[in-house]
């Protein structure tokens, strides 16, 4: 099974490419997001990919389905666990940072969700019904191409983490501000080494999920 590829930009096209690595030229479907972020590479340069591999009997040709974050391919495992979307739907449809897309799942906006390919009102309503109150940790905007591997050099201060992850819990998720403060508060309590605004996403809903 192939998770991570990393080698030369061979060949680009509308929705794929073709990277060079040990030898072998490894044909690479992009989402659209993912393909907007290295479109301006020069050919021959390095390029990494956390990859989404997919093969079944009614695909029986193996695709690669590629993204610059891990972050984004957890997100679409997410996104085609929902009814009618599959792999080759799913890529086609990620048309809008990822971070905009968990918004709009998570505002119920059927009217933002519209907006990606293939996607229509009642696939937008199974979206939602499918997915809400599961993506928090989606909700901040990811880092580009150029922080893979996935490093942690330079992370950012406590006080920056937990400022963002404020702000989105406020005026995104609808918290009041002191319930917010404290769940923040917690989270840092129970994990003292968090070091991104993910991490503490994932340990503020831990704590909250925890009897």
């Amino acid at each position: 099974m192939i998770g991570y590829l990393e080698g030369k930009l061979l060949q680009r096209s509308e929705d794929r490419i073709l990277v060079l690595a040990g030898g072998v030229g490894w044909e690479v479907l992009l989402p659209v997001v993912v393909m907007e972020s290295i479109r301006d590479r020069p050919l021959g340069e390095g390029v990494a990919f956390h990859v989404f591999y997919y093969q079944t009997e009614r695909q029986p040709r193996p695709v690669l389905i590629g993204f610059n974050q891990g972050l984004e391919k957890d997100f679409f495992q997410l996104f085609i666990t929902v009814e009618d979307i599959g792999p080759l739907k799913a890529a086609k449809a990620l048309t809008m940072p990822i971070a905009d897309i968990a918004r709009a799942i998570e505002a119920g906006d059927v009217r933002a969700l519209r907006k990606l390919k293939g996607i229509g009102d009642r696939t937008a309503s199974k979206i939602i019904a499918t997915l809400a109150g599961k993506l928090q940790r989606y909700l901040l905007d990811l880092p580009g191409q150029d922080s893979l591997p996935e490093s942690r050099p330079g992370a950012p201060a406590r006080e920056e983490i937990a400022q963002r992850v404020l702000d989105v819990l406020i005026d995104q998720l609808g918290y009041r501000p002191p319930d917010a403060r404290r769940m923040i508060a917690e989270a840092f309590q129970r994990n003292s080494v968090i070091g991104s605004p993910e991490e503490l996403f994932d340990e503020i809903f831990r704590g909250e999920r925890a009897p």
